[in-house]
């Protein structure tokens, strides 16, 4: 009798341990998850630049083409469409989410006429460039592929951006917004170097220990990643749009007077 107690104080002392390292285990879990939402009060990142050397010098041209308008750097095409029906937004928006433009020429109203892709070392694939063509004529938005070394003319993509008539601006027009972005570079560049030199004389003082403040916690807790479907989605441009009406399409490319099919530059 005292050995098939033995027994049952056996079994069920290893049914407990059982129980108890799953417990244990559920609850470092638990902790893991939330230290890995944790703040932490130093990230281990660094900044870095938005483009590469190939990608500055179009930049740069193209900031100077389109001096009227603004140029946007890698822009998500997500940003600037929207479903037709909302049925299987959330399937277009994970299928898109990761689709963008080097660069995205933009009016001053914040309307999208064409974008720019500068090609890395390993060039641009035939899927994702077939997928920018077909999806931005269909939204009537120019698409053109360009190489610092074989840039087109003006003429050329703002023609083939802004159509005909709206390509150019008189002359007068272009040579004062010319010079008041030269002006407004200058001024930016002695104001730079005026603030580094005054910042290398300023004296040596005041206290060596670092300066602590409390974590902030910018609302981040267990509670709201729970509640994040719902919410996430009514604050999506792409699934909700913010603006009380949608902006209506404007013609394919291809309607346009005088502009044919989408090019890109050759080398």
């Amino acid at each position: 009798m005292s050995q098939f107690s033995g027994w049952v104080f056996a079994a069920v002392a290893g049914l407990a341990g059982i129980a108890l390292g799953v417990f244990v285990s559920a609850w470092m879990a638990r902790r893991a998850a939330r230290e890995q939402k944790r703040i932490p009060r130093q990230w281990p990142l660094h900044p870095r630049v938005v483009v590469n050397t190939e990608e500055r010098k179009v930049w740069r041209w193209l900031s100077r083409v389109f001096f009227d308008h603004h140029v946007m750097v890698k822009m998500p095409v997500t940003r600037f469409t929207m479903p037709r029906s909302q049925e299987n937004g959330l399937h277009w928006y994970k299928l898109l989410s990761g689709v963008y433009a080097t660069f995205t020429i933009c009016t001053p109203e914040g309307r999208v006429v064409g974008c720019v892709d500068v090609p890395g070392v390993k060039g641009i694939s035939r899927g994702n460039r077939h997928l920018k063509l077909t999806l931005l004529s269909q939204c009537g938005i120019a698409y053109w592929v360009v190489q610092s070394d074989a840039l087109p003319t003006l003429a050329e993509i703002r023609t083939e951006f802004l159509g005909e008539l709206a390509s150019f601006t008189s002359d007068r027009e272009r040579d004062e917004a010319m010079i008041a972005a030269a002006r407004l570079n200058l001024r930016t560049v002695i104001e730079r170097q005026r603030s580094s030199r005054d910042s290398d004389q300023a004296p040596l003082g005041g206290s060596s220990e670092p300066q602590t403040s409390a974590q902030p916690s910018y609302g981040l807790d267990s509670r709201s990643t729970t509640e994040s479907g719902s919410s996430w989605q009514q604050t999506n441009s792409f699934l909700t749009p913010l603006d009380s009406r949608c902006a209506d399409l404007p013609p394919p490319i291809a309607d346009r007077e005088s502009v044919g099919t989408f090019r890109t530059s050759r080398k």
